[in-house]
């Protein structure tokens, strides 16, 4: 029976393109999810609860490309920062509009500073990705 490892096959950056294209998959999808739930509740005059879906689909249709971008990238450069630069992302989209999206459905916060907190590691995320470019080579 052969073994399955996260390194064979393609190695680790293969394995990182999957996940990159199955989490943009999931914030492009939520991020279409949520428009159209605000638009829904906007036609029954909810506009904080609008305008709270609508802040979470911005952010996670507007990050959805970057991943999937990255992921890509990871196939035709190696850049060793990349790989924590997808992870802060993720966690911050999680934190960030996880909050937000529970904040207008369960009428609680994901935690305290949730929202903060997630929005600084998609910042971060930005500046892991801009300092990235130092370190690219050819694969």
């Amino acid at each position: 029976m052969r073994e399955r490892s996260l390194f064979r096959d393609g190695g680790p950056t293969k394995f990182l393109l999957r996940l990159c294209l199955v989490f943009s998959g999931i914030a492009g999808g939520f991020g279409v999810a949520c428009l159209a739930l605000a638009a829904h509740a906007e036609a029954v005059s909810m506009p904080a609860k609008s305008s709270l879906l609508q802040t979470a689909a911005q952010m996670l249709l507007a990050h959805a490309p970057i991943i999937l971008g990255v992921g890509i990238l990871t196939q035709i450069r190696r850049a060793p920062l990349l790989p924590l630069a997808v992870a802060l992302m993720a966690i911050g989209l999680s934190l960030f509009c996880g909050d937000l999206v529970l904040r207008v459905f369960m009428e609680q916060k994901l935690f305290h500073m949730a929202a903060p907190i997630g929005g600084m590691s998609l910042l971060f995320g930005w500046l892991v990705l801009a300092l990235s470019a130092l370190r690219v080579q050819p694969n």
